[in-house]
C-alpha cells in the first residue's frame, strides 16, 4: 500500500514551493544583464534629437540682443559679488601665449562633439549594460538645457569688449567653432546658460572614471571636465556659472536616470505589475505573482 506523507509534512513542501516561485522572478531579474539596443535605431535616435537640439537653439534667438546683455551684466554683478569672476584674468592670460590660444580655439570647437561622440560609441560598444540609463541621462539634461536658452539668453564674454574681453579667434585669426560669418549665423550664440561645454565633458568624464579599467583613461576622465572648464572661461565664450549650472544640470540628470534605470522605485514597479495583472486577466494569461515578475524584469531592462 502506498504512504502518504503526514499532513505537516504536506503543508511544508507546499510552503517552500511557494517561496521557490516567489525567488524565481528576483533570480530572474538578477540574471537579466541589458544589452545596448540596435545600433540602427540609436544611429536614427542620435541624429534626430542633435538635429531637434541644433534647429531648436537657432529658432530660440530672439529678436534683439538687449535682454542677453542685460543677463551678462547680471551674471557678472553676482560673480563679482561672490568674488569669482575669474574669466577677464584667464582670458589674458591665455591671449599672452598666442600658441596656446590656438590650441584652446580648436579645442573648442572640435573636442566637444569628438570626445562625446568617441564616448558614446565606447560605451555601446564595450559597456552596454550601462548604456542605456547613461544614454538617457545626457539627452534629458541637453533637453532641459533648451529651456534655460529659451528663458535666460545670455551673451557671452567675448561679446563684452567694454568690459576688457577679446574673442581670441577674431584677434588671432585662428580656427575656431565661429571663426566665419555663416557658422556664427547657422548657431544661436547667446545659448550659454547653461554650459553644455562642461555638461557633456562631465558626462564623458564620469564614464570614463567609473566604467573604464586602464588607470590612463580614468586620468583623462578626470582631466578633460578640467580642462574643457578652463578651455571654455579663457576662450571668453562662458561664465563660470554657466560651467556651474551646466555641471549641476548634467548631475542631477545622471543621478535621476541612474534610480529609474537601476533602482527600479517600488510605486513604477507595482504600477507595471498592476497593469500587467490587470492585462492578463483580460487576456487570461498566468497568475498575478509570475506577472509581477515580469513586470519587474521589464523594468529591470526598459529601453
Amino acid at each position: 500500500m502506498a504512504q502518504t506523507a503526514p499532513p505537516a509534512a504536506r503543508r511544508g513542501q507546499a510552503a517552500e514551493a511557494r517561496q521557490g516561485e516567489q525567488r524565481k522572478p528576483a533570480a530572474a531579474m538578477r540574471r537579466r544583464v541589458p544589452t545596448a539596443p540596435p545600433v540602427w535605431r540609436e544611429l536614427l535616435l542620435v541624429v534626430l534629437f542633435y538635429t531637434g537640439y541644433t534647429l531648436t537653439r537657432i529658432v530660440l534667438v530672439q529678436d534683439g540682443t538687449e535682454p542677453a546683455f542685460a543677463h551678462a551684466d547680471q551674471i557678472l554683478g553676482v560673480e563679482r559679488a561672490l568674488g569669482m569672476d575669474v574669466e577677464l584674468y584667464l582670458n589674458e592670460t591665455l591671449l599672452a601665449i598666442p600658441w596656446l590660444a590656438r590650441t584652446a580655439n580648436v579645442f573648442y570647437a572640435t573636442m566637444h562633439f569628438i570626445v562625446t561622440l568617441a564616448v558614446v560609441i565606447w560605451l555601446y560598444r564595450y559597456r552596454p549594460q550601462h548604456y542605456r540609463w547613461l544614454r538617457t541621462s545626457i539627452m534629458v539634461a541637453t533637453g532641459v538645457a533648451l529651456i534655460g536658452f529659451w528663458l535666460y539668453p545670455l551673451a557671452p564674454p567675448r561679446f563684452l569688449h567694454s568690459e576688457g574681453f577679446v574673442d581670441p579667434v577674431t584677434a588671432l585669426h585662428s580656427l575656431g567653432l565661429y571663426a566665419s560669418d555663416a557658422s556664427g549665423t547657422l548657431t544661436n550664440q547667446y545659448a550659454a546658460m547653461p554650459s553644455m561645454h562642461a555638461g557633456w565633458a562631465l558626462w564623458c568624464g564620469v564614464i570614463l572614471v567609473k566604467l573604464a579599467t586602464q588607470k590612463w583613461a580614468k586620468a583623462l576622465g578626470a582631466l578633460y571636465p578640467a580642462t574643457t572648464v578652463v578651455v571654455i572661461l579663457s576662450t571668453a565664450n562662458h561664465y563660470v556659472l554657466d560651467a556651474v549650472a551646466g555641471i549641476a544640470l548634467v548631475s542631477g540628470a545622471l543621478w535621476v536616470s541612474w534610480v529609474l534605470y537601476t533602482r527600479c522605485p517600488k510605486p513604477l514597479l507595482l504600477a507595471r505589475a498592476r497593469a500587467s495583472h490587470h492585462l492578463s486577466q483580460r487576456t487570461g494569461r498566468g497568475p498575478s505573482g509570475s506577472t509581477a515578475g515580469s513586470a519587474a524584469t521589464r523594468c529591470a531592462g526598459r529601453t
